[in-house]
């Protein structure tokens, strides 16, 4: 066992068999929140078992070793506890919150759930059927049609072009067998994180993970690497039409990977442009010229490059002009230059944000595990902080032209209004 000195308030310990524990020492509520981080995401899916990771997920809490799915979901339910599961791009996630007193207990059935799932035939059918609905559903979305063509798009054959969920045919296609697979394959103590947060000592919670993981065995082979396609920038549009009441208009941008040095002046760019009410994009093209219902910008944070997106609901007169507007405010970042104190409020904006993130057990022990999941180390949170008080309008102006020139175009409406935008479709 090896604890490693940070200066982070977190203590990281790493067990004889690998696993990552970090605690957080929290005595303010008597509440003990744990995450527990598997390197198997969708990104370690193959393109034709998209959805995988997701079906595990949802599958994983419904029955383990010697419990059913209704006496795991009573244990947990009897004691005012929660436990879930959910898959990321990056990463598995099981989440646990309960009061201290019985956090014994719910840990060391989260460890029976993550070691021993029993995969259930009928809980299986259940969640696939489920998430074949969900599937569908998101196809009568205009937002989530236009993000996905969007992603396709920009990520080509990388499992980012892909749906947590898969597709219809992808997900139709799962079995039992490939959950099994799938879990044999990246579930071991080598490739988990645990991350607890609240009213426990770092002694009681190391020894407690030591108690109920200790005994799990490395296995023989090694963990396959992850080999993923490069991913090539090719600006295209992406025009669907669709019967709406009002135009979905995207622009995507290939940004770069949460451990480039690019990343932090990316951050604040998306922030400065379409975080809340006072945002440009929000101002400009809301306030000022009427033509947005909603308009927004993200990045999100990922290990590989991450999408920059700015998008906007119009009216479908309105497409060709709010398309227009978006690409004027994205382009300016290049040739007018952010205002110093237009680029210090959006860092008060970021950074105030950030600190609301991290106030509750659950949300402490999820961004420190996250942080190590992805391998950027627990002082990332420091560093963060500090990667985004140091841009300066400089380095703004020199990202946005490296990376914010020609975008991608994803464009859902009514036919005439995409052919108004882009004649030449028609």
């Amino acid at each position: 066992m090896k604890p490693s000195l940070s200066s982070s308030p977190i203590h990281r310990t790493v067990l004889s068999n690998g696993i990552i524990v970090l605690v957080a020492e929290n005595p303010v509520a008597d509440i003990v929140a744990a995450r527990m981080f598997v390197r198997s995401g969708s990104c370690y899916e193959t393109r034709e078992q998209a959805g995988l990771a997701h079906l595990l997920s949802a599958v994983m809490t419904k029955g383990c070793e010697g419990l059913s799915s209704w006496e795991l979901a009573e244990q947990v339910e009897s004691v005012g506890a929660s436990l879930s599961a959910d898959a990321a791009t990056d990463y598995f996630l099981l989440s646990l919150k309960t009061v201290t007193s019985d956090f014994s207990e719910i840990l060391t059935l989260a460890g029976r759930i993550l070691r021993s799932p029993t995969f259930p035939e009928a809980q299986v059918e259940l969640e696939k059927r489920l998430a074949l609905q969900n599937i569908r559903s998101q196809k009568e979305q205009p937002f989530t049609v236009a993000f996905s063509q969007m992603r396709q798009v920009m990520y080509q054959n990388h499992p980012y072009a892909m749906s947590i969920l898969g597709d219809e045919t992808t997900m139709g296609g799962l079995s039992r067998a490939d959950l099994v697979q799938f879990h044999q394959t990246y579930f071991r103590p080598d490739n988990l994180v645990i991350s607890i947060a609240g009213r426990v000592t770092v002694e009681d919670a190391v020894a407690l993970v030591e108690q109920v993981f200790g005994d799990w065995q490395i296995p023989s082979q090694p963990l396959p690497l992850l080999t993923l396609p490069a991913i090539q920038a090719e600006p295209q549009h992406r025009l669907q039409p669709v019967q709406t009441q009002q135009s979905i208009v995207m622009l995507g941008y290939l940004g770069s990977p949460v451990s480039c040095p690019d990343y932090a002046p990316l951050k604040l760019l998306s922030t400065y442009l379409g975080n809340g009410l006072s945002s440009r994009l929000f101002v400009e093209l809301r306030e000022k010229r009427g033509l947005a219902y909603e308009v927004s910008a993200f990045y999100p944070t990922r290990l590989y490059p991450g999408s920059f997106v700015v998008y906007m609901g119009t009216a479908p007169e309105n497409t060709s002009i709010a398309l227009q507007g978006l690409r004027t405010e994205v382009d300016l970042l290049c040739t007018t230059e952010v205002s110093e104190t237009a680029l210090q409020a959006a860092k008060n904006k970021i950074l105030g944000q950030y600190a609301l993130g991290k106030q509750t057990n659950g949300q402490i022990a999820q961004i420190y595990g996250w942080y190590e999941t992805l391998g950027l180390g627990l002082d990332f949170d420091q560093e963060f902080q500090e990667l985004i008080a140091s841009v300066s309008v400089q380095d703004a102006i020199t990202a946005a032209c490296k990376y914010l020139q020609a975008p991608y175009v994803s464009l859902v409406g009514q036919e005439t209004a995409i052919n108004s935008a882009f004649p030449s479709a028609a």
